[in-house]
């Protein structure tokens, strides 16, 4: 057989009396000498076959001794940075940096293994860590580690083999008419200087037009057209306190002002206009309708705790998120609106006028209704 060509591979018997073969492969530091090992001739071979194979197709896998930690840092700066939201991006930092690199951050990338990511889903969970938040690291974990395999530093993924903790899905708590209704009266009353709740105005948008709590506090005036009683949704706040475009398309949207909605938004201006005069020195002008008291994006937090508050004073459920008031709860049809043969049991969904009805127009429909008898008995002659 013809000598090996530089490169190629040469394999060799041990002094324990295995064997071994050894061949180079080109890394990014330079040329490096790689080495296999196996008990047989006709093992190392096929060992040695395979790894010339990789090395060939680009599969090198060396990355010396990198640690997890220093892989996850190059991972967000040179391919998380840029290509998700800054939230998103602070997110994902936040979560490897409290949880992964203490645990895992020393180990060599390259020997990390399944049995080292479900070990530290197991101490996350023993630390009292809900479920939602280790299956959060999962995917962070996993999206960081598929990157890793398409720069060629590992093999495989080893988050695929790993399995994260089931999150029971939180039930949601969607108001029934009566309680919408009692909400929105409870947020109407007035306060010891005579004003509703500062929030009435949001209230009474996120249960008439469905929109997210993040639309409502990213919501400007000019979004707002009074003379066709409409409004534009085109950005959102994040819980980070960020402006961002809605996360689809259809997210940006025009939505359709209720009456209730247009004054409740002109009553909460006129309110605001009178806060900007009494805080003028520190008013920073953004253009949002729900500002904090100096104009300022408002934290979701602090909406959240004066949503609970409310809920309290109007004796509700403290379950109720403020996004679920988007969710309206379905409402059992009255019997004139249970067609013959359908079931009794369908349901509809609460619309803001059933919260404001309005005065009946019977003889207008009746009218409608014998207008079309008289078309149709003319085209019947």
């Amino acid at each position: 057989m013809g000598k090996r060509g530089n490169g190629e591979g040469t394999i060799s018997r041990r002094k324990n009396g295995g064997w071994m073969a050894q061949y180079t492969i080109h890394a990014a530091d330079g040329r490096k000498r790689k080495t296999v090992y196996g008990k047989t001739r006709a093992e190392v071979s096929e060992k040695l076959t395979k790894a010339m194979a990789d090395r060939d197709g680009g599969l090198i896998f060396d990355v010396g001794w990198m640690a997890v930690a220093e892989y996850l840092d190059r991972w967000l700066a040179d391919s998380a940075r840029g290509t998700v939201r800054k939230s998103t991006y602070d997110s994902y930092k936040g979560q490897l940096h409290r949880y992964v690199h203490p645990t895992l951050g020393r180990l060599a990338l390259k020997k990390l293994t399944e049995l080292h990511v479900q070990g530290l889903y197991r101490s996350m969970l023993d630390r009292g860590l809900s479920a939602r938040t280790v299956r959060y690291t999962h995917a962070v974990l996993r999206r960081a580690f598929k990157q890793a395999v398409r720069w060629k530093y590992i093999p495989r993924n080893p988050c695929d083999d790993a399995d994260p903790p089931k999150v029971q899905r939180e039930e949601m708590r969607p108001l029934d008419r009566e309680e919408a209704r009692r909400l929105l009266d409870t947020a109407a009353k007035p306060d010891p200087n005579g004003d509703p709740d500062r929030f009435h105005a949001l209230y009474i948008l996120a249960v008439h037009t469905g929109m997210r709590p993040g639309e409502l506090l990213a919501l400007k005036w000019d979004d707002i057209d009074f003379e066709s009683g409409t409004l534009s949704i085109n950005r959102t706040l994040s819980m980070t306190g960020e402006f961002a475009p809605p996360k689809t398309a259809k997210s940006r949207r025009r939505v359709r002002l209720t009456t209730g909605g247009v004054t409740a938004l002109r009553s909460h201006r006129k309110r605001q206009l009178q806060e900007r005069i009494r805080f003028s020195s520190l008013w920073q002008d953004h253009g949002l309708v729900f500002p904090s008291t100096v104009g300022t994006p408002l934290n979701h937090r602090n909406v959240v705790r004066a949503f609970k508050d409310l809920l309290n004073r109007a004796g509700l459920p403290a379950a109720v998120r403020l996004y679920d008031l988007r969710h309206p709860a379905p409402q059992p049809k009255r019997p004139s609106q249970i067609r013959p043969g359908t079931p009794r049991t369908r349901q509809h969904n609460l619309h803001p006028r059933h919260l404001f009805p309005r005065p009946a127009r019977h003889g207008r429909r009746r009218n409608l209704r014998n207008g079309r008898s008289s078309r149709l008995a003319a085209k019947a002659h």
